[in-house]
């Protein structure tokens, strides 16, 4: 989940910045003064849309060093640290990838991610927790997990979808906004502040529905980079790395939600729950290693 809410908060605060910037330009008037330019406001939907998901993407890597306090090894110090980067490096040979950067984050969980805005610019990071108790199989079906979804070109694929789904937030907002200012607060000229306001608030509903969409191609990456993770390490060891992290989920605040990256959900969610999770219930993961439906 780490990767997935540090690039939808980033694309979010992008997108808040460049609105107020817009506001306060008088661009967003300008383009309602005389009723709307449909194919206009298209085209400048699409083109901030995308750019707010593209610069997300660029400052991937460079946001989740700081938000984790990632420390890259560039000489190990250690010989867990060197095994980490040989390994790494062997994993992205296989999987016919440039070796991405290593680093690991102080956090008692057992976590990783990787990010990164290319297959040959990534960034693989595991938590000193992961580094410390997982056995060297389970941890290098992790790391394989890892390099599975930078060989995949997840995080590209991710941008590619945010940017689409920006582009709609911001269409459809601006179309609310000026209804809803031309009906409700009578402004004529579409330059109220009704428009404003109700403009910023569309595009925060329709951003949360759009995520929905965003978690849904998540939870489907989960299954192909476990499918990557199982080929590289073995599929007993990516099984046995599961089960690990589904022991260690059912120990109460074991692994807070908001720093679960590699596993979560140790059970089938329900409702909203399930809607907003990025990644699938473990047992449904492993049921589809042991079938091999996503090999």
């Amino acid at each position: 989940m780490m990767r997935i809410l540090l690039f939808l908060g980033t694309n979010l605060a992008i997108l808040l910045v460049a609105n107020i910037t817009l506001r306060l330009l008088g661009v967003d008037s300008y383009m309602s003064m005389h009723g709307m330019n449909f194919n206009a406001l298209l085209i400048f939907a699409a083109v901030f849309g995308f750019a707010g998901s593209f610069v997300s993407l660029l400052m991937s890597k460079s946001i989740a060093k700081w938000t984790t306090r990632a420390v890259v090894i560039d000489s190990p110090s250690n010989a867990s640290e060197q095994w980490l980067l040989t390994t790494v490096g062997e994993l992205a040979r296989n999987a016919g990838i440039r070796t991405p950067e290593v680093a690991i984050f102080p956090a008692d969980q057992s976590n990783a991610f990787a990010t990164g805005w290319n297959k040959n610019d990534a960034l693989v990071a595991v938590s000193s927790g992961i580094l410390e108790r997982f056995d060297r199989d389970s941890l290098r079906a992790v790391l394989g997990h890892e390099i599975g979804h930078v060989a995949n070109g997840d995080m590209v694929t991710l941008a590619l979808i945010q940017g689409v789904l920006n582009t709609f937030v911001i269409f459809f907002a601006r179309i609310i906004g000026d209804v809803v200012d031309r009906a409700v607060f009578r402004s004529e000229e579409g330059r109220g502040i009704g428009y404003f306001l109700v403009t910023m608030v569309a595009e925060v509903i329709l951003g949360i529905l759009a995520s929905l969409i965003v978690m849904w191609f998540s939870r489907q990456r989960e299954f192909r980079a476990d499918a990557a993770g199982a080929r590289l390490a073995g599929t007993e060891a990516m099984i046995s790395a599961l089960n690990r992290l589904k022991r260690e989920s059912e120990i109460p605040d074991a692994m807070p939600e908001s720093m679960q990256a590699f596993g979560i959900s140790q059970g089938k969610r329900s409702g909203l729950a399930e809607l907003f999770s990025s990644h699938p219930p473990l047992d449904l993961r492993i049921e589809a290693l042991r079938a091999r439906k996503y090999q």
